[in-house]
């Protein structure tokens, strides 16, 4: 009887020895999965910031065309005024000048705060907003990969782990290139 009990509590004892390795192989599925999603939302930040900025580039660029234009057309009346040598000259360089002058109230009229600014401010806003929600993602994606990496490697998971072919995997690192402030050029 009592070879009997040893042989039930060995058996109970590889039968809680395997439920617990499937547990444990499936925890380090469900990590792998997670990990999978975390870098799908730092591949979608990515993409977002790709997507965005040259977006944004392009609006601040035409907007500030036009504001440049009526700069420009400030600057060349107000050269051809000073270098007019005629009577004709001179009226046809104010008449130009007022013109531009004009045109640049208008523009202060509608535009108080010269949206151009506001452009440029909301372009540095958004991709700021961008940069951090980023980072937020990089960081959730490093701390999934620790939670999975601390299971491949510590016993006895790590047993289980190297029976399921799970391995550790790598943290995002910031390259030295992309540790340089990034340069927006207009």
């Amino acid at each position: 009887m009592k070879k009997q009990w040893i042989w039930i509590g060995v058996g109970v004892a590889i039968v809680a020895g395997l439920v617990w390795g499937v547990q444990l192989n499936n925890q380090l599925v469900r990590q792998e999965e997670s990990i999978e999603s975390a870098w799908a939302q730092v591949d979608n930040q990515l993409k977002r910031r790709a997507d965005l900025v040259p977006n944004l580039v392009s609006t601040v660029k035409g907007y500030a065309a036009h504001e440049k234009g009526v700069f420009e057309s400030i600057a060349n009346a107000r050269a051809q005024l000073a270098g007019a040598r005629s009577v004709s000259q001179k009226q046809a360089a104010s008449t130009q000048f007022e013109s531009a002058i004009s045109r640049l109230l208008v523009v202060v009229e509608q535009y108080p705060n010269l949206k151009a600014d506001a452009q440029f401010t909301r372009l540095m806003d958004e991709l700021a907003g961008s940069e951090n929600r980023l980072s937020v993602e990089r960081m959730r994606y490093n701390d999934t990969v620790k939670s999975y990496n601390l299971l491949v490697i510590t016993f006895p998971s790590s047993l289980i782990a190297k029976i399921g072919g799970h391995q550790k995997r790598d943290y995002f690192n910031v390259s030295e290139a992309d540790r340089a402030k990034p340069v927006v050029t207009f």
